[in-house]
């Protein structure tokens, strides 16, 4: 029988306990019949907390640093995934509660320093190894990719946060300024009168990393929709409006909408909201549909108001697989269920498969690669059980005995994979096996 030994951090080095974490990973783990399975759980579940969170409190309130794993910065969108499974546990645990408030603090703060930045340091005095970038680089700032999902993962987070604990004193002056600013953003990415404040250009790197255009990307007719400069696997985009990105603004808009008008009475600014979230979504339903040559009528990745559209999908979230997940559509809903099959087929220019798995890839790895991530958001989206237990199966036998879930590996060989530490993919593999768990525990039952 093979041993599985703990390659968690001893108790003395995680940076962050929560009983009401560990007590649901006793919990879950008993019931999981897959022994290594099982063991990958008890790895990948905590280890954003054990790993990457830094708690500290400033004028009272309760700050959380959370860093992206192997890089030493914090993502509002990876912080966001990081965090995100520990909500319903806040509840339980006031210590860990604290944690999640303090992470909807910190965020609010970076959004503040800089909208259009996608990650940050917790010191100013940090010397970003992108500080050459074409761009508004500012102290504190890692790196400043204009990723529409960013801001939207913020309004997640706060959302999410307030849903769980009741909680409503998150919603201070500072998160409030943070909002207005990010809504004037999504407003200023329309770019109807201007091009914007924002353009970013790297030089000397591969093409994915920087934006043609002399850094405003692709034309674009204005239709309505947000520009994203990039994706969430921070690959430039190819036609500026990304459309699960902007599917995600219509979700976020409309939670702060409930926010404004239901916890904070500002019924101006609820008002604004609901009107952009309403623009948005009929520009989406108008545009962002079209014919593939075999798929037919499916939602593209991107589009440019043009009529030209760009057919394919990719591993980061949100992306077309993740529509659900992020809450803009129903599982059932045949468009999406259409735009679903496409992106798990050969026809997506970035579906990938080999020797050990298949399953979607990106630009950001290239070929013949699959982002585990990809796997569990199949497994998130899916209402087949078969094709559920085949992602659990493929997830076990992909981690090249590490216990733990990387960025991406070799479809015909996991040993060569990217990111040995990587928390959003271990958290979120957590957090599906939790949803299982609470919703179709016989899976796991499964060996």
């Amino acid at each position: 029988m093979k041993n599985f030994p703990s390659q968690r951090p001893k108790q003395q080095d995680r940076c962050f306990t929560s009983e009401a974490i560990e007590s649901a990973i006793v919990k879950i783990k008993s019931a999981i019949a897959d022994k290594e399975l099982a063991w990958i759980f008890e790895n990948c579940f905590p280890n954003t907390l054990d790993t990457t969170v830094r708690y500290y409190e400033k004028n009272g309130k309760p700050y959380t640093y959370v860093i992206t794993g192997d890089i030493d910065a914090m993502w509002l969108r990876d912080s966001t995934a990081q965090v995100w499974p520990y909500l319903p546990f806040a509840s339980k645990d006031e210590k860990l509660k604290k944690l999640l408030k303090g992470v909807v603090n910190q965020q609010a703060e970076f959004v503040l320093l800089d909208p259009y930045a996608n990650a940050f340091y917790d010191d100013p005095k940090k010397k970003s190894h992108w500080g050459g970038d074409l761009t508004e680089m500012r102290p504190g700032v890692h790196e400043r990719k204009w990723e529409l999902d960013s801001l939207c993962y913020v309004i997640r987070l706060a959302h999410g946060y307030w849903k769980a604990t009741g909680d409503k004193s998150i919603f201070d002056s500072q998160w409030r300024k943070a909002m207005k600013l990010i809504v004037k953003t999504f407003k200023e990415q329309q770019r109807k009168n201007s091009k914007g404040p924002y353009k970013f250009e790297r030089q000397g790197v591969n093409p994915t990393d920087t934006q043609c255009g002399r850094g405003y990307g692709n034309p674009t007719r204005k239709i309505g929709l947000i520009h994203s400069m990039f994706r969430p696997s921070d690959d430039g985009t190819i036609l500026p409006f990304l459309v699960s990105s902007n599917m995600f603004a219509v979700v976020s808009l409309r939670q702060l909408k409930e926010i404004f008008s239901k916890v904070l009475k500002d019924a101006k600014f609820a008002a604004e909201c609901d009107k952009l979230a309403r623009e948005v979504d009929s520009a989406l339903k108008r545009y962002a549909i079209g014919s593939h040559s075999v798929a037919g009528k499916i939602y593209a990745l991107e589009v440019d108001g043009y009529g030209n559209a760009i057919f394919m999908d990719d591993a980061n979230v949100p992306n077309i697989l993740s529509i659900p997940y992020i809450g803009y559509c129903k599982l059932h809903d045949p468009l999406y269920q259409r735009s679903r099959k496409f992106s798990l087929s050969r026809n997506n220019p970035w579906f990938n498969e080999g020797k050990y798995a298949m399953g979607i890839g990106g630009p950001h790895v290239g070929e013949n690669k699959i982002w585990p991530l990809g796997l569990v958001m199949q497994a998130l989206t899916s209402i087949d059980d078969k094709e559920i237990l085949y992602c659990l199966k493929t997830i076990k036998n992909t981690h090249a005995g590490t216990g733990f879930i990387h960025e991406s590996f070799h479809v015909d060989n996991p040993n060569d994979f990217s990111r040995k530490w990587f928390a959003w993919a271990n958290t979120i593999f957590g957090e599906l096996i939790v949803k299982l768990y609470e919703n179709k525990p016989q899976l796991l039952k499964v060996t």
